[in-house]
């Protein structure tokens, strides 16, 4: 007959610590185990091999090659109001805003929106390459908010930008947009044309500029009075304005079409 066996004494406290500390053991090698692998590793602190990532894309070339072709013609504008001091009767010049613009010829009319300059006592023009000039008001047409502007340039003139045709554009057509926005210099967005003859009305809903292309390329403050270019480079429109609640890109913005800059700029130049 098997005798019982005798009843196990029950688990001391020094067991209950032991096993603890074994099952806690488990847990940090657990979390430390994959890290091992790298410690023991061959290659740790090697530089990394660089992976040849081949041709650029057709598309891509392309529009590298657009950029490099347009950014020479396209400005930077700053503009400041004169304010005089009631107290010591001082005249101060305090900056007011930026914008972006056009070259426009051999003879330093650089094109931009009328809104960029409206209010303000001087403007100062920033080339691509860095150079700076004091810019001269030739005129303005605030209902089509276009106005022409003028540097002198004595060596190495900026380009003028290919003109092209508003006319005969499509809804579809892709577009690139050049500017300065939040004062970020010869910043490129793409997007299409989105819609045709669109009007923006003035606060007081009774006018506003006509006509105007709309498109999807991000348009941002700063961006006004810059080109919009078509897939060959050449200007289609100017940007004028963008449509959202925030104040920044929401996927609508508008140009001036660049029929409407070539009938009213050169009666602006010549002070018809």
């Amino acid at each position: 007959m098997t005798e019982p066996l005798p009843p196990r004494p029950p688990a001391g406290p020094g067991r209950i610590v032991v096993i603890t500390l074994c099952i806690a053991a488990l847990m940090v090698l657990w979390q430390v185990l994959p890290s091992l692998d790298g410690w023991f590793a061959a290659d740790v602190g090697k530089l990394r091999t660089v992976t040849p990532r081949g041709e650029l894309a057709p598309e891509e070339k392309s529009t590298i090659r657009l950029f490099e072709n347009a950014r020479g013609s396209v400005v930077s504008i700053s503009t400041a109001q004169l304010v005089e001091d009631v107290w010591s009767q001082n005249v101060y010049s305090i900056p007011r805003g930026t914008g972006s613009g056009i070259i426009w010829d051999d003879a330093g009319h650089v094109l931009t929106n009328f809104h960029v300059i409206q209010g303000a006592s001087e403007a100062t023009i920033r080339l691509s390459d860095g150079r700076k000039f004091r810019a001269s008001l030739v005129g303005v047409s605030p209902d089509h908010d276009i106005a022409v502007l003028k540097i002198g340039v004595a060596f190495r003139r900026p380009p003028p930008i290919p003109i092209g045709t508003s006319r005969d554009l499509k809804v579809g057509q892709r577009v690139f947009a050049i500017g300065n926005p939040f004062g970020l210099d010869l910043t490129l967005t793409t997007g299409i044309v989105s819609a045709l003859d669109r009007t923006l009305r003035n606060q007081e809903g009774s006018g506003g500029v006509q006509h105007l292309i709309q498109t999807d390329a991000a348009i941002n403050p700063g961006n006004s009075g810059g080109p919009l270019l078509d897939s060959s480079g050449r200007l289609i429109g100017m940007n004028t304005a963008i449509y959202s609640p925030s104040g920044a890109s929401a996927g609508i913005g508008f140009a001036v079409p660049v029929d409407t800059i070539m009938d009213v700029v050169p009666q602006i130049i010549r002070g018809n």
